[in-house]
């Protein structure tokens, strides 16, 4: 049951908080930016304690035998939310991800920038982060990375539909689908983390993929000027954990 209702206290942090409708309690600058955490909410707590957070430097890895991560997206992208933090794209049902023999569907997806993980040291400019839950609220996410590069048609797409003001919702009359910005190759690092943003509750399957994809630099600045300056959580320690991939 202490099992259960924590599966279901996660969810209601996720869709209750940024990866969600938002919260303006919080921010990434100033009193309010992560380095206070921790210290504005008692169910922030965790953002200080906390001992597997995410995101992180992607520099300590082991081979692993992992298992190729079963992706079944559709065309499901219905609306844009300007939640104040990002750019949060809400996804209808049907589309999943399988891992360790468990169903995740795709709630949403949304932006960082620029990066919150870094691999091996490197910061790049963009990430995306697309949000799983199973049927008891546990959570995977996957993060792809971009570099500097050419325009991204799916991108361009979501772009012009940006709504500028907060709290604003955006209808999509395309739905766009999510695999679209998934790189070719799915070979992916994993860990247990955490949410990036408060609450930072832990228990998070992250997959990370190893390969990144491209997005202008106009694109990047259009979705830097709307939401005021950088949207990323600095990386946090690794602490006991190994970071895998596929052998």
């Amino acid at each position: 049951m202490k099992k259960k209702l924590l599966s279901v206290s996660i969810a209601s942090a996720v869709f209750s908080f940024a990866f969600a409708g938002g919260n303006g309690d919080w921010s990434y600058h100033g009193s309010t930016g992560p380095e206070h955490w921790g210290d504005l909410k008692e169910e922030y707590i965790m953002c200080k304690i906390g001992k597997n957070q995410s995101p992180v430097d992607i520099n300590r890895i082991v081979e692993a035998e992992l298992e190729e991560i079963k992706i079944s997206y559709k065309p499901g992208a219905s609306s844009l939310v300007n939640n104040g933090h990002t750019i949060k794209v809400s996804y209808e049902g049907g589309s999943y991800i399988v891992i360790d023999g468990i169903k995740f569907e795709l709630k949403q997806f949304h932006f960082h920038a620029p990066s919150e993980h870094k691999i091996k040291g490197k910061l790049y400019p963009f990430e995306a982060h697309f949000v799983h839950a199973d049927k008891d609220g546990n959570l995977a996410v996957i993060g792809v990375v971009f570099k500097e590069g050419k325009k991204n048609p799916v991108i361009e797409k979501l772009w012009k539909n940006l709504p500028s003001k907060v709290g604003e919702e955006v209808k999509l009359s395309e739905k766009i689908n999510a695999y679209d910005l998934l790189p070719k190759k799915k070979k992916y690092f994993r860990y247990s983390g955490s949410l990036t943003t408060p609450p930072c509750s832990e228990g998070v399957r992250w997959i990370v993929m190893t390969k990144e994809m491209e997005l202008s630099k106009e694109q990047i600045e259009k979705f830097r000027k709307l939401m005021g300056g950088d949207t990323n959580r600095p990386v946090q320690p690794l602490n006991a954990r190994m970071i895998m991939i596929e052998d």
